[in-house]
C-alpha cells in the first residue's frame, strides 16, 4: 500500500473529528491507544454478523458465517489515563456451513495474564480449552489467527513512530517476548483521522512480509468509525480471508452471564439472529 494515495474508502473518514487539538501532535503512547480503542474497545458492548470467505492459493473457496458479541468490562470509553483499558469478553457462534453449524468460541480476555479460551464442538458435546500458546494459530481454518479477533494487548509489544504521512501514521511494533510469536515485528499504518489500522503488515526474522491484514470497508455506525470488511492474507501461501461485517450494532446491553460455559451449549438464539 503507498503510504501516500489511501485506499478510495478512506477518503471519505477525512471528514471525521480528530480527539486531538490540530496544533498538538500526538504521542506515540495516545496513537496506539486510540488505533486499539477503535479497533476493539468502542462502546461498552457490540454484535455483528459476520460472512467469511477463504480463498485458498488454487482460488477454491470456503464460506462460513458467524456472528460476535462482545462485551467490555470497563466503564467507560474515555482515552484520558487509559480509562477504556479493561477484560473483555468475546462470544463467537458460527451458523454455516453445516460442518460448523453450532460451534462457539469463547474468549475472556485479561489485561495481567494470558487470555482464557474455549472452543465448543457441538458433535462431541464437547468444550474444549485453547492453550495460550494456540492464540497465534488458524481461527478456525481462516487466514486470520484467534488473537486477530480479541486482539493483541498493547503492552506484549514496544511501539516506535516510524513515519508520519499526510494520512498515516506508521507505527513500528516489536513483541517484548520473541519466543512468545513467530513474527520479529509488525507494522501499523493508522488513518490519522479515523485512527482505525487500516493496515497491518507481518515481518519475520529475516525482515520478510509474510502477512498482510488490510481494511477495505468503512463506515460511521452510531458514531463509532467501523471496519465493515477486511481481508487477511497469507503471502507465504497464497491464501486469503474476507470477513464482511453486516447488523453492526453497539451498546446494546449485554448480560455477563452470556459469556460463559453454559452458553457455550445452550446458545442465546434472539441474540444471534
Amino acid at each position: 500500500m503507498s503510504s501516500r494515495r489511501p485506499p478510495g474508502f478512506l477518503l471519505a473518514l477525512l471528514t471525521l473529528t480528530l480527539s486531538f487539538p490540530a496544533s498538538a501532535a500526538p504521542t506515540v503512547d495516545e496513537i496506539v491507544h486510540h488505533a486499539n480503542l477503535t479497533a476493539y474497545y468502542q462502546g461498552q458492548d457490540g454484535r455483528a454478523q459476520v460472512k467469511m470467505t477463504i480463498t485458498d492459493s488454487q482460488g477454491r473457496i470456503r464460506k462460513r458465517r458467524l456472528t460476535i458479541l462482545r462485551l467490555d468490562e470497563s466503564g467507560s470509553d474515555a482515552l484520558e489515563n487509559h480509562a477504556y483499558l479493561g477484560g473483555q469478553k468475546f462470544y463467537v457462534y458460527f451458523h454455516r456451513p453445516a460442518d460448523v453449524n453450532k460451534m462457539a468460541f469463547l474468549v475472556w480476555k485479561h489485561l495481567d495474564r494470558d487470555d482464557d479460551r474455549w472452543l465448543y464442538l457441538p458433535a462431541l458435546d464437547l468444550v474444549k480449552r485453547i492453550a495460550a500458546t494456540d492464540k497465534r494459530t488458524s481461527f478456525v481454518g481462516s487466514d486470520f489467527f484467534y488473537e486477530d479477533v480479541s486482539g493483541r494487548s498493547l503492552d506484549e509489544d514496544n511501539h516506535e513512530l516510524v513515519e508520519t504521512t499526510k494520512n498515516y501514521y506508521v507505527i513500528k511494533n516489536t513483541p517484548k517476548d520473541p519466543a512468545a510469536v513467530e513474527f520479529a515485528y509488525y507494522k501499523m499504518f493508522i488513518h490519522k483521522t479515523s485512527f482505525i489500522p487500516v493496515q497491518v503488515e507481518y515481518y519475520d526474522k529475516a525482515g520478510t512480509k509474510y502477512r498482510v491484514a488490510r481494511a477495505l470497508e468503512v463506515k460511521t455506525i452510531q458514531g463509532f468509525p467501523t471496519v465493515t470488511k477486511a481481508r487477511m492474507e497469507n503471502l507465504r501461501t497464497g491464501s486469503a480471508t474476507v470477513m464482511a461485517y453486516t447488523k453492526v450494532e453497539y451498546n446494546i446491553g449485554l448480560d455477563d452471564a452470556l459469556f460463559t460455559e453454559r452458553f457455550l451449549r445452550k446458545a442465546p438464539r434472539k441474540l444471534l439472529r
